[in-house]
């Protein structure tokens, strides 16, 4: 087997962007109003109706990432493009809120669900932020509508959180609290808080990031991150055991959701320092990739239980890609040689399994042998994670650098 690349290049960074970012565009830019949402592991399309809130969110990010990396036109205008899909067939004008699923034909809008998602919410929070930072000025005005209609309608003063789902018209509130959409919402605050500037979005993110990473963690039986909340927000240990077909409201812990706040607190420090930002972070990883790291056959488990065996044992894309952020960070942090070795550790598992060689991009999903389990790429993952932690790691190398 040939050497493995420097992970920790600006050359290897680039490249990987650009590869993932070349596995999806052109082939689901949709000439009629945004982008085809799922294409086979060859890069063809294979439906093109559905459209996914937190697909046109992702988009977005990759395209005006890409052009504040590479300069180039051709990605601004597939921003410029997410942009106006996100704005003119999302967004619901009455009510303020977005439509999270729906299918596209020739101009036509069919919903699939009309409740406002506060995960979907957050992800519109980032991209608007995103596209703010990419020099797209009107999307200023859009996030502080989006900034708003969350705080009003879903923000929970008492609890320091979002509730997680609401109807149309925002009237009612559905029983479910969860973990996923709180996370999303802090790094959007984060994001926005870079594009802006504004204390507002920093404040709610450092107020997220404490009511879950630290009160609602201590509910848990090992100290770590949790999905799923009732009402009152306690503890709910039971939600969805034994049902893996909710993707967003999965059971257990889940190592990349440890691993991403361990990643969002470190980037919060660097713009508000707390002593417990750094501790709470080590903690996070440490234990997350203890549990899951697969020793016998390499990579990390998708998710554990609260006796710290894995419950899930497939090997995800966002997982890994998470993770190398994180591993990063710490080693940025901490200035511990043991983070380097997990950041090449997973590196070299991801460029063995993950990364895809001849087509480009990332695989999304591989079982416990690490074999590809899925020919679906896209809705609601076009390489976000793996795009996003590149660019990640590129301003981490940058800080300290290297």
């Amino acid at each position: 087997m040939p050497p493995y690349p420097d992970f920790r290049s600006n050359a290897f960074l680039l490249d990987q962007i650009e590869r993932a970012m070349g596995f999806f565009y052109p082939a689901n830019f949709d000439s009629q109003g945004g982008f085809f949402n799922e294409l086979d592991n060859e890069g063809k399309v294979v439906d093109l109706a559905p459209r996914s809130l937190v697909h046109t969110c992702r988009t977005l990010f990759n395209h005006a990432t890409a052009y504040r990396l590479f300069g180039r036109a051709e990605n601004r205008r597939a921003a410029r493009h997410a942009l106006d899909f996100l704005t003119g067939v999302h967004r619901l004008p009455a009510t303020k809120g977005y439509l999270f699923e729906l299918d596209f034909n020739d101009g036509v809008v069919t919903p699939k669900g009309t409740d406002n998602i506060t995960y979907g919410m957050s992800f519109v929070v980032l991209a608007y932020a995103t596209a703010l930072k990419a020099g797209f000025v009107e999307a200023g005005a859009w996030l502080d509508e989006a900034f708003d209609t969350m705080e009003r309608h879903l923000y929970e003063p008492a609890y320091g959180l979002y509730a997680d789902q609401a109807s149309a018209d925002w009237s009612e509130i559905r029983s479910y609290r969860g973990q996923n959409g709180n996370m999303h919402a802090c790094e959007a605050m984060l994001v926005a808080y870079e594009a802006t500037g504004e204390a507002r979005y920093l404040d709610r993110a450092e107020t997220l990031a404490a009511a879950m990473t630290l009160r609602q963690a201590k509910m848990s039986p090992i100290g770590q991150l949790w999905e799923h909340y009732k009402t009152d927000w306690s503890f709910d240990p039971h939600y969805n055991f034994n049902d893996h077909s909710d993707g967003y409201r999965p059971w257990g812990y889940l190592t990349g959701h440890q691993t991403e706040w361990a990643k969002l607190l470190l980037i919060l420090d660097g713009y508000l320092s707390r002593p417990w930002h750094v501790e709470r972070a080590r903690e996070l990883f440490d234990e997350g990739v203890a549990c899951a790291w697969d020793e016998a056959r390499g990579g990390l488990a998708y998710s554990y239980g609260h006796d710290k065996a894995n419950y899930d044992d497939s090997k995800q894309q966002w997982v890994h890609a998470e993770s190398l952020g994180a591993a990063a960070h710490l080693a940025a942090a901490t200035g511990e040689q043991a983070y380097w070795d997990w950041y090449d550790r997973i590196w070299r598992y991801a460029y063995d399994h993950l990364v895809d060689h001849e087509h480009g991009g990332w695989f999304r999903a591989l079982d416990v042998n690490s074999k590809v389990t899925t020919d679906r790429r896209g809705a609601p993952e076009p390489d976000y994670h793996n795009i996003g932690a590149c660019a990640e790691i590129l301003v981490v190398l940058e800080r300290i650098g290297a």
